[in-house]
Parts: structure tokens; sequence; C-alpha cells
């Protein structure tokens, strides 16, 4: 078996696979640097770290198949900057917030700021352009507790001749004034954060998650927040208890994250583990997500963003990472005004979520809000109560109830109206399944485009174990249990090679689906 080579960083390397296996291969394999083992597991993308820069290494894969090598070059570094060297006391206790901001003030192009073992207490750091944050192995940033601690970020600023505006802060899709986040880069570029040290933003032991909808100073921070940045790249970094949405690069293009474990308890209060907003050309590979909302959520703002500062979200790639929890796997919306196009979702493991395809959107998010070319294949299902949903109703917002979000009648195609193109899943097994397989709900006045799936193989828990729920989070719109498919104002589904088994129905239900083509679908 071959692999090749992801990313090379000035202290660490990131590899990936060539295989079909989805998230990890069946039996356990070596990776050994210059004759050394270094990682022994099943994972299909494997990062090495503690590595030296500007060094040559030659990578060994070993497996039951044979073996493969390749040589590389670590990137340079010009200086190591110890943040105990600046009088970080790495106790917990101690604030170390000035002591750090120094060593990244100070550090020049392609130097390092290092963080060895130990728990450095802080408030917000932020990040420049041409450098390297490395946390290495034991080393915990963990947030400061108290929210006065934190900076704002103003939401929208108007130029000096109040020609233009300077947005800052952001929050659900609004330039709303929020708290400047644990790791915040803004306007950076050539930047790198590796680990494999942890960021911990300390929610539980804050007020962060108390009445959590309440603005109190300003909006809840994100333990990462990357605005305007360009070539960043996180990997092998643990992130977990954030305040509210876990890594937020927003406005943001050429990002990667590699090998991340995200973490937050399953009862915090929208801590979505990864939410690209308005992005272009993002990879996500082997990380594995467990949070208290959406696993992660492709956004592009609402509509006062998309109308002054229209920036779609596209070129998206998922692959080899693991869902776990959280209500949904790879969600698209709901704040979503500017569009989101061409995103691709592969090799991955949804194990337990509420959801696993989910695409949420509603009126008012505005005719730029075009979801489409969406792509989700070679797919585990696990315990994931409703696998795929499509839902134009979405219920969010403080006018999320009213009548002109709800209203099941036709309303008028106007600048307000959103829409979505084609939706497509294929190759995607779901095992227990418990409300329904596929649930889409359309707009009457402007149905969903295309829904393709196909090499579906769908089972259902069994009947006792079941409880019933609603797959899309609309009005007047009862629970299910059991259900194969419902699909309400669609231009076009088609279904091929779909085997449904332990469903309490035996064909779908359609309502207003103009056009079909059903080959091979089974109960």
């Amino acid at each position: 078996m071959k692999f090749r080579i992801v990313e090379i960083f000035n202290r660490s390397v990131t590899i990936e696979l060539e295989s079909e296996a989805i998230f990890q291969q069946a039996d356990e394999f070596v990776v050994k640097l210059s004759g050394r083992e270094v990682y022994r597991g099943r994972q299909n993308v494997v990062s090495i770290t503690g590595l030296l820069p500007d060094t040559e290494y030659v990578l060994r894969l070993e497996t039951a198949d044979g073996a493969s090598e390749e040589s590389f070059t670590t990137e340079h570094e010009s200086v190591l900057l110890d943040v105990k060297a600046f009088g970080a006391k790495g106790d917990g206790v101690t604030s170390d917030t000035a002591a750090i901001q120094a060593a990244i003030c100070s550090c020049p192009a392609d130097g390092t700021v290092y963080l060895p073992k130990g728990v450095y207490y802080s408030t917000a750091l932020f990040l420049k352009s041409n450098m390297t944050l490395w946390l290495d192995e034991g080393a915990v940033l963990l947030g400061d507790t108290d929210r006065n601690h934190y900076p704002m970020l103003p939401g929208m600023i108007m130029s000096t001749d109040e020609k233009s505006e300077y947005n800052l802060g952001s929050w659900e899709g609004n330039p709303l004034t929020n708290y400047a986040s644990l790791i915040t880069a803004i306007d950076a570029e050539n930047l790198d954060i590796i680990g494999p040290g942890t960021i911990d933003g300390n929610a539980q032991n804050s007020d962060w998650w108390v009445n959590a909808k309440v603005k109190r100073g300003a909006w809840r921070p994100n333990a990462m927040f990357l605005s305007r940045c360009s070539n960043v790249r996180v990997q092998k970094v643990t992130v977990q208890n954030s305040p509210c949405w876990t890594l937020h690069p927003y406005y943001s293009d050429n990002l990667s994250f590699l090998n991340m474990y995200i973490h937050n308890p399953s009862d915090s209060p929208n801590t979505d583990g990864l939410d690209p907003e308005s992005c272009k050309n993002v990879l996500v590979l082997g990380t594995i997500i467990s949070v208290g909302d959406d696993c992660m959520a492709i956004k592009s703002g609402k509509y006062y963003m998309s109308l002054k500062h229209h920036k779609p979200t596209e070129n998206i790639i998922i692959r080899n990472c693991k869902f776990e929890r959280g209500h949904g796997s790879v969600t698209v919306g709901s704040e979503a005004a500017g569009g989101v196009k061409n995103v691709r979702v592969s090799q991955c493991i949804f194990d337990g979520t509420d959801r696993g395809l989910r695409i949420k959107t509603r009126r008012g998010r505005g005719e730029r809000s075009v979801l489409d070319d969406i792509v989700f294949e070679n797919i585990d299902m696990n315990g994931v109560h409703m696998p795929f949903t499509v839902n134009m109703f979405y219920f969010c917002d403080p006018d999320g109830h009213s009548d002109y979000v709800q209203n099941q009648n036709p309303a008028p195609v106007d600048e307000m109206t959103p829409v979505i193109g084609s939706i497509t899943g294929r190759n995607i097994v779901c095992k227990g399944a418990s409300a329904s397989i596929l649930c889409a709900v359309g707009l009457p006045e402007r149905p969903i485009g295309k829904l393709v799936f196909e090499n579906i193989d769908a089972t259902f828990l069994p009947e006792e174990e079941r409880v019933p729920e609603r797959p899309v989070m609309m009005d007047n719109f009862d629970e299910m249990s059991g259900r194969s498919i419902y699909a309400k104002n669609v231009k076009e589904l088609v279904l091929k090679n779909m085997k449904i088994a332990g469903s309490v129905d035996s064909e779908p239900e359609l309502i207003n689906v103009e056009k079909t083509e059903f080959e091979g679908l089974s109960y």
C-alpha cells in the first residue's frame, strides 16, 4: 500500500494512506521515520511530530500488503522562542497572557513560538503572519474563566471617510461584537498551529454556558477564530471546552485542519466543532469531532453580510474523519446567505449523531443563498437517528417561528428566497437509524432542485428501541419513527440501488415531487 505526504511543517508531517477504506484500516500498520517506529495503528491519516527543522527524513509505511517509502525535508525555522524565557510560568494559576503575547509579537518571520509541557492560564492571544505556534506534548493553553479579562472585537466599524465598513466581530452570521477567542488571528497569512498539545477553553469552569443566548458585555467567543486569513494549517491539536463554536474560520482561504481532536460536552450549548464561514479551499483530514451541536457546520453568514460583503463558501474537502454525537455530522447552513458550493465529504464515519447529512435554510436567507453541488460518498453511519435531512423551513433566529418563515403555502419568489440545487449521497451504509432515512422539505414556491441517493444500505433499530423524533426542525411537522422516505416540494428525486430494512412503511411518501427516477429501491 502507498501513502502520500499531505503537508510538511517545520517540525512535523502529515501523511494519508492511498486507500478506499473508511477512516481506518482493518489491520494495524507501522510507520517508521528513518528506521525508527513512530506510529503503530489503523487510522488512514497520520501526523508525525517532534521533528527538527531543515532536516531530511525517510518515511516508511509497512502494511500486510507490503511497504513503501518516501523522503521529505522539513520546512525552515528561523528561531525557536520558548514562552518560559519571556516569563510564562505554565503553572495553571498565573496569568501567562502577557508573556505568551510578548513572544508572539517578538517572533520574526518563519519563527516558532514554543509552549513546552505545562498549563498556561491565558485570555485571548493574537497570532500574526509567517509564524508557527507549537504546543508540545503535555502543553495546555487554558482559558481564563473571567469574561472581563477578554478584549472585545467590535462587530462593524465605519471607515473614517464613512464610505466602507471594517468588520471584526461575528455572532451567528451577523457582524456583532463578540469577545476575542483564546486563539485569534486577523488578516494573518502563512500561519501554522501544531500540536500535540491542547487548547482548552475552560468554559465548564466559567459562565460561558450559562444563559448562553443572552448577551453579556459581548457575545461568546470561540476557542479559535481565524478572520480574513490565508494559508493557515492546524495539525494534531486537541481543542476542547469551547465557550461557543469551537473553530471558526471566517472569510478565510486555503485552510487545512489535520488529525485534530475537537471535544465539547454533549450538553454544551452551540458548541459546533468546525464552522468555516465564507471560506474557500478548506481541507479537513483525519479529524475526530464530538461536541454539543453540529460537528461541522458549513456557513456563509446571514443576509446583511451576503448583501454588503458577499463571499460564498466553496471547495470544501472533508475526508477520513470521524464525527461523534452532535446534532449533525456535516451540516450546510443555516446561516448560509452567501451560498455554499462544491462540498465533498468522503471516507468518513458518522457515529451516534442526530443527523448525518444535514441541509438547513429558510426564507429570508436571500437569492444568493444557493446551496449546490454537495456530495457525500463512502460513508458509514452508525446509530445516526436521521441519516439524510434537507429543510427549507428551519426555525432559527428571532423570527424563526413567524408566519413568514413557517407558512407552508407558496410565497412570492423575491430577493429573499433561498435556493437548494443538487445534493448527492452515494455508497453509504446506515445502521441503527431511528426516525427516518430521508426527510426533505422544500419551499412550495422554490422546491429543492435535485436529490440523488444511490447505493444506500439502510437498517432501522428494532421498534422497541426507537424514540419518535422530528427529523426537520420546522413548525407543524410531526415526529417520525421508522419512516423510510418523505419528500415534499422537490423538483427531482433519484433513488438507485437503495435498500431499506425495518421501516414501518413500504414505499416513499411524496408530496409535490415533480420528477422521480427509482431503480433498485427495495424494502
